[in-house]
């Protein structure tokens, strides 16, 4: 494997674990700076701020890394999350804490950045594999920090977002000191070596998407992707306290023990899979094992039954990565970086909606059944279904109609 790739994987690698950090404690905290017990829609409402600023920010940084190169615009955005997590780890108020998970959207492309990057660097043939230690290195992350930010955070509960502000600052010194530029003068088109400033129009995506014949089923089907997933971000911490009364290190090992099994899934599994069973089938046998795992969830009266059923909740990673190579045959190679904005802006825009409908939704919920909010996320999925098939059936006709 070359060196920028390492690095691109440790930098998420790193990023993923000062995420994970902060999961356990975040219901902890917010109880602590708004003196209530009743804390769901204030997590709903951290997430989606997070959300809307990286809606309007990402497909500008990501244009922008089309333009300047990749390489600085992932400073900026790691230097955005350092210091989010500082100003987090000393906040005495609500609305500080507020400001800073809006600075850490505003600066927060370095995910749809560095697929950019493994997309300049990598063979059309190599991507989905690619992707899926992509993938794996952020499900790595996930395996160390949630466990870690339990643990600290019964220590001391701002000490786990003074670790995620370090790790931010060592991920940020790694890119500076470490990492290349991935693009060149020489791989952009005239048109694309200067700063164009209607790229920078947030809205201007959108009327990408419904142009480009093709791209708008796989971009739907990123939402509900999205919007189901910020389910586990939402409500884990509250339904695993609600339902099994676990306290930050049992919140915490149990997102850990995801980590691994996603690790493992995207590590080894999607590869295999697509050449099984294909693109569709394998996007389809991902959704199928979601819905199984999340009946479980609904019904489980014990904790241990999560963890068993942590290896078939994860087989939804097999068709994540079949379906981001997918997406970057959409587009020409010089607008790889404003492709992937748009996909972050797409995860976004699900971020800003789905936290404040399942926090309100757990909030009906939470006195006579917390794990009726699985449910939910299960009908998501199903919605997803005709949507991936329609996705799939047209993925060879899009490029010829992106200009």
């Amino acid at each position: 494997m070359n060196k920028p790739l390492v690095v691109i994987f440790t930098a998420i690698c790193l990023d993923a674990v000062g995420i994970g950090l902060i999961f356990p404690i975040l219901p902890h905290l917010l109880q602590d700076v708004t003196q209530t017990q009743d804390i769901a829609f204030y997590v709903g409402l951290m997430t989606a701020l997070y959300a809307a600023m990286q809606f309007v920010f990402a497909p500008v940084l990501g244009a922008l890394s089309d333009t300047i190169g990749r390489r600085p615009v992932l400073l900026i955005s790691l230097a955005g999350a350092a210091i989010n997590y500082a100003i987090m780890a000393f906040a005495p108020s609500l609305t500080l804490l507020l400001i800073g998970r809006a600075i850490a959207g505003l600066t927060s492309a370095n995910m749809s950045v560095a697929s950019a990057y493994i997309t300049d660097i990598s063979p059309a043939d190599q991507r989905a594999r690619r992707f899926g230690l992509f993938n794996a290195m952020f499900g790595a992350g996930f395996i160390i920090g949630p466990v870690l930010g339990g643990l600290l955070g019964d220590y001391w509960l701002r000490l786990p977002f003074i670790a995620a502000a370090v790790l931010n600052t060592c991920n940020l010194l790694l890119a500076l000191f470490v990492l290349p530029e991935s693009r060149t003068l020489e791989s952009c088109t005239p048109s694309r070596r200067k700063i164009d400033l209607a790229t920078l129009n947030p809205l201007r995506p959108l009327k990408w998407i419904v142009s480009m014949k093709g791209l708008l089923p796989i971009v739907l089907v990123y939402f509900v992707f999205s919007a189901a997933g910020e389910s586990y971000g939402t409500c884990w911490a509250l339904w695993g306290f609600d339902t099994f009364g676990w306290n930050s290190f049992w919140i915490g090992l149990s997102l850990g023990a995801f980590g691994i099994c996603q690790t493992l899934c995207q590590a080894f599994l999607p590869g295999p899979a697509t050449r099984l069973l294909g693109e569709r089938w394998s996007v389809m046998t991902g959704i199928a094992a979601a819905a199984i795992a999340l009946l479980v969830m609904a019904l489980a009266s014990q904790g241990w039954m999560i963890f068993a059923i942590m290896p078939v909740f994860t087989l939804v990673g097999i068709g994540n990565p079949a379906f981001q190579a997918l997406a970057t045959r959409t587009v020409a190679p010089d607008r790889q970086g404003e492709l992937q904005g748009v996909l972050a802006s797409t995860v976004s825009l699900a971020s800003i909606i789905a936290p404040l409908g399942f926090s309100s939704l757990y909030f009906v919920t939470r006195q006579n059944w917390p794990g009726g909010i699985w449910l939910s996320v299960i009908a998501l999925y199903a919605i997803a279904v005709p949507l991936v098939l329609m996705s799939t059936r047209t993925r060879g006709e899009c490029l010829d109609h992106q200009r």
